[in-house]
């Protein structure tokens, strides 16, 4: 292959492609506070959408707009629901919670906590304080106290107001994204010049596929710990069960965050040791028993089986992604582990050694809107091979 000489018009082209690229990220990052409500409402209305779908063609309405609406009442009507079915249960655990923490403040503990745990708390903590607040009455005249600070400050901060008007933004943009989302979707590889578009087409296909793989597989895994949680804290009598194993679910959505949840156990621990009199070291060994257990089943059964058969990868392949993104990029690189490697591997699999066939109903869909434009060779080559 002859190699290219580098020209005055070849060097002059490149800086300006350079200074281009570099003036376009420097404009994003200028703009991030206004783009921001835009991609968030994209991700929203791209979660939306399918219930969108489902109200327009399976239920046959004819106005986009009336299946916009029911789609965001159905979604507001499941959290008020569920809202209603789980509230009763958190305000009897924080009823019992809020006993424990005024029997530890009046018993101080006792000889069940290790000396250096309460004069920790003695020293950094004031419980009369606490006490205070926590009694009914109290808590009522502080909050009637504290309110109108709390109001004068909100109404003074630029940032909340700015957060506000940057929400009903967002919803405005998710509503008319909505509106068009087909346009949207499918007409941006109209933008895109010829000769990159099956490349373009193909690869926002992997990703998209790639990161619906991985959320919906880390959400089922994330939905089976946070049950195991529950079910491992109420077997042991621990306080709050049922909101602590939920609430270490949620962070498993980014893998091994659950070590996050030891802090409130360690609390809990605390307050229940102080409540029953038990040795604190032997529930805080029974809490630790349940996260190992539970760990351990994530690690051998749930994330082999549920995310390796989602995205394909050898349970060994998941780990050592995990392990090695995780090290480069922190919790960031633990998210987009998984869909990452699979988008290389797929990448791999289709350009290297040619095994993959490369995606074409994108490409046909586009071909189908736009008959009348001019494809790239490889593109019009696939068409006639397929007539």
């Amino acid at each position: 292959m002859e190699k290219q000489k580098i020209t005055f018009d070849r060097f002059i082209r490149g800086f300006i492609t350079i200074l281009l690229i570099t003036s376009a990220l420097l404009l994003v990052n200028r703009l991030r506070s206004v783009l921001l409500p835009f991609v968030i409402a994209w991700f929203i209305a791209y979660m939306i959408y399918p219930l969108v779908k489902l109200f327009q063609y399976k239920f046959h309405f004819k106005s986009r707009i009336l299946s916009i609406i029911c789609a965001l009442l159905t979604i507001i009507g499941l959290g008020v629901g569920i809202f209603y079915l789980v509230a009763p249960s958190i305000i009897v655990e924080f009823g019992i919670l809020k006993d424990m923490i005024m029997s530890y403040i009046t018993t101080g503990g006792g000889k069940s906590i290790p000396n250096l745990i309460s004069k920790y708390f003695s020293q950094y903590i004031d419980l009369e304080y606490i006490n205070n607040i926590l009694n009914s009455g109290n808590l009522i005249s502080a909050i009637k106290e504290v309110a109108p600070h709390i109001w004068d400050v909100l109404a003074k901060s630029f940032n909340i107001l700015f957060s506000i008007l940057a929400s009903l933004i967002a919803m405005l943009y998710v509503f008319f994204i909505l509106m068009d989302y087909e346009t949207f979707s499918d007409g941006w590889p109209h933008l895109i010049a010829p000769k990159y578009r099956t490349f373009s087409i193909n690869m926002i296909h992997d990703i998209q596929e790639s990161m619906n793989k991985y959320f919906r597989g880390q959400a089922l895994v994330a939905f089976c710990v946070g049950i195991l949680f529950s079910i491992g804290f109420l077997i042991i009598g621990f306080p709050m069960a049922i909101i602590l194993g939920l609430f270490i679910g949620i962070l498993n959505m980014i893998p091994y965050l659950q070590i996050v949840g030891l802090i409130p156990t360690l609390i809990l621990a605390i307050l229940k040791s102080a409540n029953t009199g038990q040795n604190f070291w032997i529930i805080i060994a029974e809490a630790l028993l349940i996260f190992a257990i539970v760990q351990a089943i994530q690690d051998i059964i749930l994330t082999p089986k549920i995310m390796g058969k989602i995205t394909g990868l050898n349970p060994a392949i998941i780990l050592l992604s995990l392990s090695i993104w995780g090290s480069l990029l922190g919790i960031l690189g633990m998210i987009i582990a998984l869909p990452l490697t699979t988008l290389m591997l797929s990448y791999y699999h289709r350009y290297i050694i040619n095994k993959e066939p490369i995606y074409k109903d994108d490409i046909k869909k586009h071909i189908k809107k736009y008959p009348d434009e001019k494809m790239p060779e490889s593109e019009e080559e696939n068409r006639t091979t397929e007539k």
